[in-house]
């Protein structure tokens, strides 16, 4: 077994959720689920099918985003993953619709964070093990820290 890391491209600084699914129907059912959570989200997925064809499956209602997320999905390359990237909304606006869908297995990250993806490479194939979302800590908050959090959450309407 080889392990390599994979950094997801994301010029634009995009919010994406990466994860894994099982089934083919994963691609309709999140198209579904995104477009009823949050209608004006401008999204593109990529799902990679681990058998038959063994095909990136994508949709979205960008080409753009959509491209993006089938540029990723092939370099990770990893059977049953998936990427969304987001445009006009926010992971945790969806994140739960996806989560609820019974095809999906796991959620590695929901970020606009630089990303690495740790990946196992096999005889057999590719697995995602996980990923690295962000920098190192750079300290602990202290009360203006604190205040300006609050300020921000409430700021985006996330917050009373």
């Amino acid at each position: 077994m080889n392990l390599e890391t994979v950094t997801i491209e994301n010029p634009d600084g995009l919010n994406f959720i990466l994860g894994m699914s099982h089934f083919i129907m994963t691609v309709e059912d999140m198209h579904e689920a995104i477009v009823k959570t949050q209608p004006g989200l401008a999204f593109g997925l990529a799902f990679v099918e681990a058998s038959g064809p063994c095909l990136v499956r994508k949709t979205g209602n960008s080409n753009a985003l959509t491209a993006l997320a089938v540029k990723n999905a092939m370099k990770i390359g990893a059977g049953h993953s998936f990427i969304i990237f987001m445009d006009k909304g926010f992971p945790i606006n969806i994140l739960n619709s996806i989560k609820m869908l019974p095809e999906v297995c796991r959620i590695f990250c929901a970020t606009a964070n630089p990303v690495e993806v740790v990946i196992a490479h096999t005889r057999q194939g590719r697995g995602i093990l996980g990923c690295v979302d962000g920098l190192r800590p750079a300290g602990v908050e202290q009360d203006e820290d604190i205040a300006e959090r609050k300020h921000l959450l409430r700021t985006i309407g996330y917050k009373l």
